[in-house]
């Protein structure tokens, strides 16, 4: 790769294009910086264009609409109960600024284009401030790229930043790999916004050797910003909390109508006045397009008698104890679930569903059969289901044999039933994912990178995941909120620096 050396200078450079990069960036341009915003894949968006779409905020302009009392010390207050945590565990500054402005970043986000559904309320939370985009996750990056374009933000695609400048004590620019050459860029300051390291099996067996065989479920979060902000001293905190492993069915060959939908104001504003007025049944073929493309299996299912096997056909692990960790160090990491009819359909009514939105719909058994036909097999006999999938019929016979003996042997104290009427069904395939991690490089309230003695390093800053400064975000919607918030901060702060 060729040396270009330094080919030109700015005010702030930020390093990711999701969520919390655009959002800095274009906080940073409001504030009179030039920016240069570098995103290593071929599209903006990261883990932000991969999420449900959920945000929770207190005190919200839609709360206040549906008449729902709530506030940002009750939130905070919610958050510490599912943490089984106490304020004196954590600094609790950053959780606070989250709390405080998140319902202010929501209204940014709102001018900007984006429509927001909702809100509902997500147990165990004491009030309602779940918030669903619409008509799904793109929605963000589409109006964030609109708006950094429109401020003159200097966006550069497939574009790796390979390491930080320093001199005389702070980060003065980038090393930048693009177009097979090598660059400097010289900058007052940096934010780091790479995301998590979920997709990183060196960073994930640092914290859990565990989780090492476990894919990240965002693919672009390799923790590079956590690397960078530790090679110049930042520290990293180590009170790491993975969000998996889970089983998630493999996406669908394509996109669904919902998600191929534009965002534009025009069809949101349909989609939000239907979900108030039109009844479940018409609205339930477009919620499954939507729910049973991104969602978990429910442990329901393995609980009530379904198996896992694997793309041999055999069935590897007790489906109730430890099954995510196993399915890791099978053939392709990936399995198949195997149960009987008289399951199926069982798990076509309440409270037995298959997989759940908050706050969206329920998916039930005949859902994933019409909408989900890429991950759905059926065979009048076992050998039958077999060949339908592409497994070993022998070994499927086996399986399922021995998971029926074992109940008969036990009594079926368990409460698990035996696969025996046909027709026979399987879903798959699954794979066992980490979704995102908790652990991040340490910040103060500016967002400013810390080193272990709680000095900063001049000119680095860090938002989203990267720069979560050791606090945990419990429950749905919280992680999206925080993305926003501290890109805000992380923008402003370096225009200023």
């Amino acid at each position: 790769m060729r040396n270009n050396g330094t080919d030109d200078e700015t005010d702030v450079i930020v390093v990711g294009g999701g969520g919390a990069g655009l959002t800095a960036a274009i906080f940073a341009r409001k504030a009179g910086a030039r920016v240069v915003l570098f995103e290593k894949d071929r599209q903006l968006g990261g883990a932000t264009r991969l999420c449900v779409g959920t945000y929770t905020a207190a005190g919200t302009r839609l709360q206040k609409t549906r008449n729902i009392s709530d506030s940002a010390d009750l939130h905070m207050q919610d958050m510490f109960r599912v943490l089984g945590r106490h304020p004196d565990d954590e600094s609790p500054d950053l959780r606070r600024i989250m709390a405080v402005e998140a319902a202010e970043m929501l209204d940014w986000l709102s001018s900007l284009g984006i429509t927001f559904y909702g809100p509902v309320l997500e147990k165990p939370n004491s009030a309602a401030r779940m918030h669903t985009i619409l008509p799904n996750a793109d929605a963000f990056i589409y109006f964030l790229e609109k708006e950094a374009r429109r401020l003159g933000v200097d966006i550069r695609l497939e574009a790796q930043v390979s390491r930080l400048l320093k001199a005389e004590g702070r980060v003065i620019g980038v090393e930048v790999d693009a177009g097979g050459s090598r660059q400097t860029l010289r900058a007052r300051s940096v934010i780091l916004t790479t995301g998590d390291f979920s997709a990183s099996a060196a960073w994930r067996g640092r914290f859990d050797p565990r989780m090492t065989e476990i894919d990240g479920l965002a693919p672009t979060s390799q923790g590079e910003g956590h690397k960078m902000g530790e090679d110049l001293g930042g520290a990293i905190h180590d009170d790491t909390f993975f969000y998996g492993p889970n089983l998630r069915f493999t996406p669908p060959p394509s996109k669904s109508f919902l998600t191929r939908l534009p965002p534009y104001k025009t069809f949101t504003r349909i989609m939000s006045w239907a979900l108030d007025t039109l009844p479940q049944a018409l609205l339930r073929p477009f919620m499954m397009s939507f729910v049973t493309t991104y969602l978990s299996p429910e442990p329901l299912l393995f609980e009530k008698g379904a198996i896992l096997v694997n793309r041999n056909g055999e069935r590897f692990a007790n489906e109730l104890d430890g099954l995510n960790f196993a399915l890791a160090q099978q053939p392709e990491k990936s399995g198949y679930i195997i149960f009987d009819d008289a399951l199926a359909r069982k798990f076509n009514a309440f409270p037995h569903f298959i997989s759940t939105a908050p706050g969206v719909a329920y998916a039930y058994f005949n859902d994933y059969k019409r909408y989900r036909p890429d991950i759905y097999h059926r065979g009048g006999t076992i050998a039958e289901l077999a060949v339908s999938i592409g497994l070993s019929p022998e070994k499927l016979a086996e399986a399922v044999a021995s998971h029926n003996t074992a109940l008969k042997t036990t009594g079926n104290d368990s409460g698990r039933s035996p696969i025996s009427t046909g027709p026979f069904h399987a879903l798959g395939p699954v794979k066992s994912w980490i979704v995102l991690t908790d652990g991040s490089l340490m910040v103060d309230r500016r967002q400013h990178v810390l080193r272990e003695d709680g000095s900063t390093i001049d000119g680095l800053f860090a938002a989203g995941a990267t720069g979560q400064g050791g606090i945990m975000l419990p429950g749905h919607g919280t992680h999206l909120a925080w993305v926003f918030v501290s890109g805000r901060r992380a923008g402003i702060e370096a225009a200023k620096a």
